[in-house]
């Protein structure tokens, strides 16, 4: 939402302050800590524009712990110890191996930012004036339903609560994962009819109806585990819905709003928030601790001069997936380093040329695909004590050449078109029409090959493979590949660093600390 709402942002952060702390599902009354009060704040237009600036800003703190989980757990990433760099009590390998618990802090933080921007939208919901442009309470809808989406997504059935006040003595239980999936079914096609196709100037960047129809469509992508269950022996899934799914991306694919960027960097370089092929996305500023800050995840320490952090890098297997001729692939970084680090560029592009770059130690800046010791020796098993170039780094996004510390100022992409494409394919390919499902793949590889090399399967089993791998290569590191893999029923198996896991680990646990507040919460299976 780069310079979206920004007239407005001040007042917004204030009134967040002072009617919506930080809380969870088990506490979502109103608290007062100013002498403004709700039937004193939302009597302009310029208050109630203000009081959606926390509702969208939760989206950036929501980010980061869904984000982790939908990557880490997966094939994407792998954080291992360097030194004594990223053990973090073994945090970061607990996700990618599949040993976490109810203790683990990033479903609890994934919970508590999303029942925060829960609490904002019903705060501001309650207290709309009556003849309210009908769009802001779309708006509103459609936000809290995407709350909702990551919650059914990591935790499944999730108490619902549409009001501002609960009642303390009895705190909500939980719906059923079913429930859910009907509820943001329902908010977002409610939210759709009032929200404008586009919006222009400042508001660029506000939900629309595109953004709707976008999330329906992968809501309807998973129906079968998000109507499902899970036992602690795994998955059952439940209804399927791929024709809905055709729809509503359809109704995205067609709607003249949007347009694949004719470069596929285009989608995250600084100015990202240009590219039209973006349907959905959170804003950020080069500074203040409102950065984007994926950049730094994986970048050397010595790379730039405010100190990345040298701890994200992929799988070998992963790496190798990528064709050498997809410019998809230049995403990561492996060899030698080099260059001047103040270049704005993605990916291969930087540090290609130039005086060669150092490690801490004076060794030569040079990324391996391979996780080694100090002494070059392969690490199995448990990646801890690991040289600190061990392991491709994926540099998705552009450097942003007038950051401020660790803040980059690209937008990040929640909902982009290329999806929808992958989102027919995949619908039309478990319909039975896997050539028109390939069609919509190498629309999307056209940009990518040059010349062109379009992908073909003799079957629908076949299909599910190209389609899993293109869903990859096209939204790596962008919280998608855990839903993925859960989908196609991967996410249990073993990989690099990993043996198989439980079933029941499709789901996360409900974080303890939140049981211990509310005791109608009940656990997940196998937790």
């Amino acid at each position: 939402m780069k310079a979206k709402l920004n007239s407005s942002w001040a007042l917004g952060l204030v009134l967040a302050l002072l009617l919506v702390p930080v809380q969870g599902c088990t506490d979502l009354d109103e608290e007062t800590f100013g002498v403004i009060t709700p039937d004193q704040f939302f009597q302009t237009d310029e208050e109630i524009i203000a009081a959606l600036a926390p509702v969208y800003a939760q989206l950036r703190a929501m980010m980061w712990n869904y984000h982790n989980i939908s990557q880490v757990t997966s094939d994407e990433s792998m954080i291992p110890v360097r030194g004594t760099d990223w053990d973090d009590g073994g945090h970061w390998r607990n996700l990618h191996q599949h040993n976490w618990d109810a203790l683990n802090s990033d479903f609890n933080g994934a919970w508590t930012d999303a029942y925060t921007g829960v609490a904002r939208a019903n705060v501001v919901l309650a207290n709309l004036p009556d003849g309210a442009d009908p769009a802001i309470a779309a708006e509103l809808r459609f936000l809290r339903a995407f709350y909702y989406y990551q919650l059914m997504d990591l935790f499944g059935g999730v108490p619902i609560v549409e009001d501002a006040a609960t009642d303390p003595d009895n705190p909500p239980s939980r719906s059923t994962r079913s429930e859910v999936f009907a509820f943001v079914e329902s908010e977002l096609n409610a939210a759709r009819t009032d929200l404008p196709a586009a919006w222009d100037g400042a508001n660029k960047g506000r939900a629309t109806q595109g953004a709707a129809d976008a999330l329906l469509a992968k809501i309807y992508l998973n129906a079968e585990v998000f109507t499902g269950t899970v036992d602690a022996g795994g998955l059952t899934k439940g209804q399927a819905r791929w024709q809905d799914a055709i729809s509503a991306a359809d109704r995205v694919l067609n709607s003249g709003q949007y347009q694949l960027a004719g470069d596929f960097f285009d989608n995250f370089r600084t100015n990202n928030h240009e590219s039209p092929e973006i349907i959905f996305s959170v804003g950020h500023l080069g500074k203040g601790g409102l950065g984007l800050t994926f950049i730094m995840r994986g970048l050397h320490y010595n790379q730039i001069p405010q100190s990345p952090w040298n701890g994200f890098a992929t799988l070998a297997e992963t790496y190798n997936k990528f064709d050498e001729d997809d410019m998809r692939r230049k995403i990561f970084l492996l060899g030698q380093m080099y260059g001047d680090p103040n270049q704005a560029c993605i990916g291969s592009e930087c540090f290609a040329t130039g005086a060669p770059l150092e490690d801490r130690v004076g060794n030569p800046l040079a990324f391996t695909l391979e996780y080694l010791d100090p002494n070059g020796n392969p690490v199995t098993g448990t990646p801890i004590g690991v040289n600190e170039t061990s392991g491709a780094r994926v540099m998705k996004w552009e450097i942003d050449p007038n950051r401020v510390g660790g803040d980059n100022g690209n937008d990040y992409a929640f909902l982009r078109l290329a999806e929808m494409y992958l989102i027919k394919a995949e619908a039309l390919n478990e319909l039975g029409q896997t050539a028109a499902a390939m069609s919509q793949l190498n629309t999307l590889r056209a940009r990518v090959f040059d010349p062109a090399e379009p992908v073909t399967a003799s079957s629908q089993a076949e299909a599910r493979d190209v389609i899993l791998n293109e869903r990859l290569f096209e939204l790596m590191w962008e919280a998608s590949r855990r839903q993925d893999l859960i989908r196609a029923g991967k996410f249990n198996e073993a990989w690099e660093f990993k043996a198989a896991s439980p079933g029941f680990m499709v789901l996360g646990p409900i974080p303890q600390v939140q049981r211990d507040a509310n005791p109608n919460l009940t656990q997940n299976p196998g937790y």
